[in-house]
This record gives C-alpha cells, structure tokens and sequence, in this order.
C-alpha cells in the first residue's frame, strides 16, 4: 500500500486487514477492512487516527510517512479521534521510536487511553472549539462527537481544505488501495461500499444512532467539503452522499426502512423447512422482495445488516424443550442487543410434545424493549397441513401488505 495525496498538504496512510480476521473478534470480512491514517504538513506535522499493532501493521504505516517525506521524529501532534485499538494499537511502538511530540485527545479519551496504553507521553485534553495552528496555512479544529461509536469520539476538521477527519463516523468494511476515493471509484464500486458501509453501521454502529444523528447535524454546520473516515474509501468529490447514506441507516433504527423482508429459519428434522417456501412464496404474491439466512448457518453479522434495512422479519423455528430453537433465540437476542427496533414481525414453526418458543419469544423481545409489532403466529404440530402450508402463505402476505404500507418512502 502506497500513501496517496487527498488535498493539498494532507496523505492518507492505509492498512488493509483481511478476510482471515473478525472485527472486534466478531464480525466477518469477507471483503478485510482498512485502517486509515491521515498526515496533516504544515510548519508542523499532525498524524491523525492510527492503526491497530496486529503483525506488520504499524510497520506498513511507519513506510508510508517516508513516501510523503516524513520521517518519525517529524511528527508534532498525534491526534486521538477515537482510542479503539485497532486505532491506537500503533502508540506503543511510535512511542519507543520518539517522545517529542503530543498527544490531542477527548476527557473521556485519555481516561481510556491511559487504561489500554500506560505510556509516559505528553497528553493535551481538547474539546469542541478547540484547535491547533501548524502553521504555513493549516489548523486542526476539534468537534466532540460522543457515542460515534464509543463516548471518548470527536472529528477533526482542516478548515483549508475542508476535510474532515471523522474516524468512526462514515465508516465502511471493505479493503482500500490507492484509488479509493469516490472520484476514482465506478458506480459499481461505489455501490460496494455502499453495500460495506450497511455492514458495518448495523454491526458496528448501529445500537448509537441517536448519536449518529447527533453528530451529522454538528458535522452539517460545518464547511466540510472532503469525508476522510478511519475505515473505508475518502470522499472528495460527493462528501454528502456519505453523509446522506448515514442519515438513512440511522432512520432505520425507528423500524420502517427498505420494503423488505429478512427471513430466518432454522430446523432440526424438516418440519419447520417446509413451510418456508409457502411463506416466500405469500412475500412475493404482493410484490415485496425478501432475503433468507438459515440458522445457524448464517452469520450473524449478516442477518443483522439484513435486518437492520428491513421493515419485516419473518422467524420460522421449531420449538426445542419448552423454548425457542437455541440458535434463534440467540440471534434474536443480538437483534434487540444492536437495537434493531420497531420491525414487523411474523412467527411460525413445528412443535412436538410441547410449546414454549412463544413465551420465550415475548421474553426476549419484552426484555430488549425491541417493540416489535407480530402477526398472529401459525403453529403447528409435528409436521404442516395441506391448511397449514396455507395459513402461512396467507400470513406472509399479510407481512409483506404492512411491510410495503410502512416502510419508508425515500430509501
């Protein structure tokens, strides 16, 4: 990975993480995830954001300040937008290498850096407002921007320039090269990241999107003319389509969202797998496309990305001793943990010598105060009727009736 020039002055510094690594230990990559830096030159030279210290990673970043004639020693300010790892992981090794420089950071920000890095290195606590002069033109101004996605967070802004240094914010998964920026990418790469950027707002971001929504009507009184986040390609040319993406994802946390349906089923003898067809097949009689994840085949970060653009979701599962399908109910659990809010539902599935899954259902949606809105469910014993198979039909396109009536006009 080379250094690349994003306005005159300022260099994005990437790494590339792959698709053999889960973010935060959870989330899969199947497209890996970048690590973006930015070196700000004046008369003095400001690094902002980081990178994490997996193997090879700060060493990819210490050579790319070579490529915009920088060396270690050069760097005045380290600016901490966010103190994450796999943003700050690099300060233990740049801190052996050099001392004469200062760290920028949040109140609540150096209350966690000083938990994760016990280093002896200079800290500046900055709020909004704040800002920094390099000289020869070119300033940091400071933005507070909690719970985007942890409560220490801010944006950077370089007047000049207009670019905006965000972190977190108007992040993307999906690897980078020197190309990635939104005037260098096709419509087909564009929707890529648009598609990465889902991915990572509901598995990442998501549960804070009052946040979100806190910190794009700061970030809209600002002049921001470029978008340079942490993960995922700069936008230079049409910083408000980033900004626009975001501001949809964060509405989807009411409920209404896409006129979609996210189908989940899973099924230990074929009973419950019977009656997914016929409910597809209700979905599609009123015109209302549908994705179906088979649990628990499918990952989680992908049902939640799926669920999170959905204005229906639809659970097909046995009952398995007295309770719902483990697997499930452990996706629905991480559904209400990430805040997916507000859907409407439908539940449907085989029992055998006993019911329960619909009382640990209530629990669960109750417990996470989810609001989810359910269609009277259709059980069954043992295996479906030629009735059942109707009534479930029937039902899924009554779902996908209210789906289309409530979802969101501009998506």
């Amino acid at each position: 990975m080379k250094a690349s020039e994003v306005a005159d002055g300022i260099f994005r510094l990437s790494a590339n993480i792959g698709s053999d690594m889960l973010f935060e230990g959870i989330w899969p990559l199947p497209h890996g995830a970048s690590m973006n830096s930015y070196l700000v030159k004046g008369r003095d030279v400001a690094i902002i954001d980081g990178v994490g210290a997996w193997d090879g990673v700060p060493e990819t970043l210490y050579a790319q300040f070579a490529q915009v004639g920088v060396k270690v020693e050069d760097i005045r300010y380290v600016v901490i937008n966010h103190t994450e790892p796999d943003h700050t992981g690099w300060l233990r090794s740049f801190a052996a290498m050099t001392r004469d420089f200062e760290v920028l950071i949040t109140a609540k920000g150096l209350e966690l850096a000083k938990a994760f890095y016990p280093l002896d290195v200079p800290y500046r606590v900055v709020k909004s407002g704040d800002s920094v002069d390099l000289g020869d033109g070119k300033q940091l101004v400071f933005e507070e921007t909690p719970n985007v996605h942890w409560p220490d967070t801010m944006v950077t802004l370089e007047p000049t320039t207009g670019c905006l240094f965000c972190c977190d914010a108007f992040g993307t998964f999906g690897a980078v090269d020197e190309s990635s920026y939104d005037d260098q990418l096709d419509a087909s790469q564009l929707a890529f990241y648009e598609r990465e950027a889902l991915r990572y707002y509901a598995n990442i971001v998501g549960r804070f999107s009052m946040a979100v929504n806190k910190a794009i009507a700061k970030v809209r009184n600002l002049d921001v003319r470029i978008i340079a986040p942490g993960h995922g390609p700069v936008w230079r040319q049409d910083p408000e389509r980033v900004i626009r993406l975001y501001e949809r994802l964060a509405a989807y946390a009411k409920g209404p969202a896409k006129p979609l349906v996210t189908v989940l089923w899973g099924s230990m003898y074929g009973n419950t797998e019977k009656i997914v067809t016929p409910l597809l097949e209700g979905i599609a009689d009123e015109g209302v496309e549908s994705v179906v994840y088979q649990v628990p085949q499918s990952h989680i970060g992908d049902i939640l990305a799926s669920a999170w653009e959905s204005t229906g979701i639809a659970l097909a599962m046995p009952t398995y001793e007295f309770q719902m399908f483990p697997p499930m109910a452990a996706i629905l659990d991480e559904l209400g943990r990430k805040q997916v809010k507000g859907k409407l539902a439908l539940r449907t599935g085989s029992f055998g010598w006993s019911g329960g899954a619909q009382r640990e259902l209530d629990e669960i949606v109750a417990r996470q105060k989810m609001g989810w809105n359910f269609l009277e469910p259709v059980e069954f014993r043992g295996a479906p009727g030629a009735e059942d198979l109707k009534l479930i039909r029937q039902r899924g396109g009554e779902l996908a009736r209210q789906v289309r009536e409530t979802a969101l006009a501009d998506v």
